[in-house]
C-alpha cells in the first residue's frame, strides 16, 4: 500500500457522526437511461483515530425509514416489501473488520447489512479535513464510496421494460460524505 497525507491537525480519538452534516447517498440506474439519487438523512456512528491519526475502525447504522430520493411514491415504494421492507429491516449497519492504508486514504473492509443479509464490502475513505467550529467542536470529514450488487442482499425487485432491459440496476453506487465531531 502506497503512504497517505493526512490533513494537518488531525488527531487520535472517536470521532461521532454529525447527521446533519453527513449525508449517505447512492446512485442507481432507472429504466436504463437515467441515474436516480438517494439519501439516507438518519445516520449515527463512529470512527476512531490511533494515536498516528490512522483510521482504525468505523461503525454505523442508518434508519433505512429516512430514504429520501425527492420523489415521495417512490420512496414509500423503497421503504416497502417490494424492496427495503424498513418494517422488517429497520436498519442498514456497517462494520468495519481491516482498515490499511492506500490511494487517497484508506481502504476500509467491513460488513454491511443490509436487508438482513450481511456482506463484506470494501469503501475507499479519504480524510478531507479537519476544523474547529464556531461552538469549540473538533471536527473532522470523511468521505467514501464503494459500490454494491443490491441482488447480493435480497433486493431482488425489478420490472422488465418493452425496449429490452430492466427498471432498477442490480449495481447501486454508495457515497459517504461525514463531518464528525471528536468526543471528549
Amino acid at each position: 500500500m502506497s503512504t497517505t497525507t493526512l490533513p494537518a491537525g488531525l488527531t487520535a480519538g472517536t470521532y461521532a457522526v454529525d447527521p446533519s452534516h453527513s449525508e449517505v447517498g447512492f446512485t442507481a440506474r432507472h429504466a436504463m437511461v437515467t441515474k436516480v439519487r438517494g439519501s439516507f438523512s438518519d445516520v449515527e456512528g463512529t470512527v476512531v483515530l490511533d494515536e498516528d491519526a490512522n483510521l482504525i475502525s468505523v461503525r454505523a447504522t442508518v434508519q433505512i425509514a429516512s430514504i429520501d430520493t425527492r420523489n415521495a411514491d417512490r420512496d414509500a415504494h423503497l421503504r416497502g416489501a417490494d424492496f427495503f421492507d424498513a418494517e422488517q429491516f429497520p436498519t442498514l449497519e456497517f462494520r468495519s473488520t481491516r482498515v490499511e492504508l492506500g490511494g487517497d486514504g484508506f481502504v476500509v473492509t467491513g460488513d454491511l447489512t443490509l436487508h438482513g443479509v450481511t456482506q463484506q464490502v470494501q469503501l475507499d475513505v479519504e480524510a478531507t479535513g479537519v476544523a474547529t467550529d464556531p461552538f469549540g467542536n473538533a471536527r473532522a470529514g470523511f468521505s467514501a464510496e464503494t459500490e454494491i450488487n443490491r441482488k447480493d442482499f435480497g433486493l431482488v425487485w425489478n420490472a422488465a421494460l418493452e425496449t429490452g432491459g430492466v427498471l432498477v440496476s442490480e449495481k447501486v453506487k454508495v457515497s459517504l460524505d461525514i463531518s464528525a465531531i471528536k468526543q471528549a
